[in-house]
C-alpha cells in the first residue's frame, strides 16, 4: 500500500459509503447487503492493521495526517491524524464491527439492509472521532454517531425502545451543547479549533474552570459517570445485541477518549484542581454500581451496570495521575496509570462486547433475558457455556485475562497516588467477582431448571467463531498485553509531560 495514499480517510469514509451501498439493496435483496456489509467491515479492519503496522510508534506526534481548507472563512479545516492511542481504538472498533455483524446475522429479521448499513454508517464516524484533530470535525462525527445508534436502538429494540432511544439521545446532545459553547469560546480566544494549537494556549485560572465542567458534561454522560449514567442501563436493556455491543465495546471508550484529548491537555490546571471530584465519583461508580449490579435480575441490566464500574477505573486513572506529576514529581506512577486506563479501555472492549454477544445468543434462542429463566445451560449448552465462563472470569478481573492487566496496572498506580484509592479501587474487584459469579452460577450451572433450557442447541459455527475471536482477543491481551502497552507508550508519555507544565 502506497505512503501517498490517505489511509485514514478511507478508513473513515469507506463504511460510510458502504452503508449507503448497503442500504441502496433493498429488503429483497437482505442476503446481498448482509454479504457486502461484512466485506466492508472485513476490508476496514485490514485497513486498521495496515495503519498499526505504517506507524512509527517512538513518535508522540500525529501521524497519517492530513489537511484540507474546509471552512477557511472560520479556519475550520477537514484535518485528520493518529498517534498509538488512537490506532488502539481505532483497531478496536474494525475488529468489533466485524464481529458484531457476523453476530447480528440471522438474529435482525426485519429491515436487515436499513440494520447493517447503520451499523457500517456508525463505524466510520467512530473511526471519525479517534481521528480527528479539528474540534469542528471532531464535534460532528461526535453528534454524528448519535443518529445511527438511536435509529439502531429506536427500530430493532425491545419493547420501550422509543423510551430508551429519546433518553440516550437527550442526555447525550445535553452534554454535547456545553462542549461546543467551550469549544465556540477557545475558538475566539485563539482563532484556530486546531487542538494541537489550543493544548499550548494560556488560559487563566477561571478560564480553564469553567472549560472544564464543559468538557466534563459531555463525556461523563459518554462514559458513562455517576450521576448520569441512567440512560445506559435503559438504552443497553432494550437495544438488539449488536447496539449494545458496539454501545459498551466502544461509544463509552469516547468518553475517556475526550478526557485524554481534551480536559488532561487543554485546561491541566483546572484538572489538577478538581481531579478530587473526578476521582470521588469513580470511586462511586466502582462501589456503589458494583452493589447496585448484585441485585439485578436482567443479565442485559447487570452488564451494562458493570460496564458503568469497569468504566470508574478509566476514569479515576486518568485523574489520579495530577496528584502524582505535580505534588509528587512521580512521572513513571503517572505513566503507568494512563497506560492502565487505556489497556482497561481496550480490555473493556473485548469483555463486555462479548459478555453482550453471550446473552444475545441466549436470548435468540429463548427469548428471555432474565436470570431466573435459565439454570443448567451448561447441560445443553456445553461450547457455549465454556465461553460465557471465560468472559464471566475476564470480567471478574481473573489473571491470564486482559481484565487483570489494566486493573492491576491503575491499582498499583492509584496505590502511589493514595493507599486509601487502591483500597477502594481493588474492592471492585471483589464486587465484580461477586455478581458475575453469581449470574453464571444461577445461568449456567446446576441442574436443567426447565423443558425450555432442556430444548436449548449449542453454539453453531457462526457463533462459536465470532466468540472465538473474542476469547482470543481475551487471552492474547491478558497474557500478552505488550504490544499495546508499547503502541501507547510515547503519546502517554508526551500526555504526561505536557501535565507538568501549568499555563497559569
Amino acid at each position: 500500500m502506497g505512503a501517498n495514499l490517505p489511509l485514514l480517510s478511507i478508513l473513515i469514509w469507506l463504511p460510510i459509503f458502504g452503508g449507503l451501498i448497503t442500504f441502496l439493496f433493498g429488503d429483497r435483496r437482505a442476503g446481498s447487503a448482509k454479504y457486502f456489509a461484512l466485506a466492508v467491515a472485513v476490508a476496514s479492519f485490514l485497513l486498521s492493521i495496515q495503519l498499526y503496522l505504517g506507524l512509527d510508534q517512538a513518535n508522540p506526534a500525529m501521524q497519517f495526517t492530513e489537511l484540507a481548507p474546509w471552512l477557511p472563512g472560520f479556519n475550520i479545516n477537514y484535518s485528520i491524524g493518529v498517534d498509538g492511542i488512537s490506532v488502539a481504538l481505532i483497531m478496536l472498533t474494525t475488529f468489533t464491527s466485524v464481529l458484531v455483524l457476523v453476530g447480528s446475522w440471522s438474529s435482525i429479521e426485519n429491515r436487515t439492509h436499513q440494520y447493517f448499513a447503520a451499523m457500517l454508517v456508525l463505524e466510520g464516524l467512530m473511526i471519525g472521532v479517534f481521528s480527528a484533530m479539528d474540534a469542528v470535525l471532531f464535534y460532528i462525527f461526535f453528534e454524528g454517531m448519535l443518529i445511527p445508534m438511536f435509529i439502531i436502538i429506536g427500530i430493532w429494540g425491545g419493547p420501550r425502545r422509543v423510551y430508551a432511544s429519546i433518553k440516550f439521545f437527550l442526555y447525550t446532545f445535553l452534554g454535547s451543547v456545553f462542549m461546543l459553547v467551550g469549544l465556540i469560546y477557545l475558538y475566539l480566544k485563539s482563532g484556530s479549533f486546531d487542538l494541537a494549537v489550543w493544548a499550548k494556549l494560556p488560559l487563566n485560572a477561571q478560564e480553564q474552570m469553567w472549560l472544564f465542567f464543559a468538557f466534563l458534561a459531555a463525556f461523563s454522560v459518554k462514559v458513562p459517570m455517576v450521576p448520569v449514567h441512567t440512560w445506559l442501563p435503559d438504552a443497553h436493556v432494550e437495544a438488539p445485541t449488536g447496539g449494545s455491543v458496539i454501545l459498551a465495546a466502544i461509544m463509552l471508550k469516547i468518553g475517556g477518549y475526550g478526557f485524554l484529548r481534551f480536559s488532561l491537555p487543554i485546561v491541566p490546571d483546572a484538572s489538577a484542581e478538581w481531579a478530587w471530584l473526578i476521582i470521588a465519583l469513580s470511586l462511586v461508580a466502582v462501589v456503589y454500581i458494583g452493589l447496585v449490579a448484585l441485585v439485578q435480575e436482567d443479565m442485559k441490566k447487570l452488564i451494562a451496570y458493570s460496564s458503568i464500574a469497569h468504566m470508574g477505573f478509566v476514569t479515576l486513572a486518568s485523574f489520579i495521575v495530577f496528584s502524582m506529576v505535580r505534588l509528587d514529581g512521580n512521572i513513571d506512577g503517572a505513566r503507568l496509570s494512563l497506560q492502565g486506563g487505556m489497556v482497561q479501555m481496550i480490555s473493556h472492549g473485548f469483555i463486555s462486547g462479548a459478555m453482550f454477544s453471550c446473552v444475545g445468543i441466549l436470548y435468540d434462542r429463548m427469548h428471555s433475558r432474565m436470570i431466573r429463566d435459565y439454570g443448567g445451560v451448561i447441560n445443553t449448552m456445553p461450547w457455549f457455556a465454556g465461553f460465557f465462563v471465560l468472559f464471566a472470569m475476564a470480567n471478574a478481573g481473573l489473571p491470564g485475562t486482559s481484565g487483570f492487566v489494566g486493573e492491576f496496572m491503575i491499582i498499583i498506580a492509584a496505590f502511589q497516588a493514595h493507599p486509601l484509592i487502591a483500597f477502594f479501587a481493588a474492592f471492585t474487584l471483589i464486587l465484580g467477582a461477586a455478581y458475575t459469579l453469581w449470574m453464571v452460577k444461577r445461568v449456567v450451572f446446576g441442574e436443567v431448571a426447565n423443558h425450555h433450557v432442556a430444548e436449548l442447541t449449542d453454539i453453531n459455527a457462526r457463533e462459536a467463531w465470532m466468540l472465538g475471536l473474542f476469547a482470543a482477543g481475551v487471552l492474547v491481551l491478558g497474557v500478552y498485553p505488550k504490544p499495546l502497552i508499547d503502541l501507547m507508550d510515547a503519546p502517554i508519555a508526551a500526555l504526561v509531560d505536557h501535565l507538568v507544565q501549568t499555563k497559569l
